[in-house]
């Protein structure tokens, strides 16, 4: 996909009307708009075949051809990773009392 921003010598409505609907007529454009004397095409389009075609109808200059801008997909917020709660389950374990072993003879 192109974008190619082309300078057009119009005089009149009529003419610019004319250069319009030739572009649009074109395979592979997208989008045409004429803004102070400047039309810019977007689509898959030769901008040396348009300048070509135009230039039977008026003075036609080529001023930038480049990529068209996609638009900006913004990212989806993800969210925030809460740190899970630690349920902590103490049970103490109750130990039978330690009895040393006698012999029953304490001498």
């Amino acid at each position: 996909m192109q974008k190619a921003v082309l300078k057009l010598d119009v005089c009149c409505e009529r003419t610019k009307q004319k250069a319009m609907s030739t572009v649009c007529c074109l395979s592979g454009v997208q989008s045409v708009d004429v803004k102070e004397g400047k039309l810019t095409v977007v689509g898959e389009i030769d901008a040396f075949m348009i300048v070509k075609k135009l230039q039977k109808i008026c003075y036609t200059e080529i001023i930038t051809v480049g990529p068209a801008k996609e638009p900006e997909k913004k990212p989806e917020p993800k969210p925030d990773p809460k740190p899970q709660e630690v349920i902590c389950h103490y049970i103490p374990t109750c130990f039978p009392p330690y009895y040393h072993n006698f012999n029953g003879c304490d001498h």
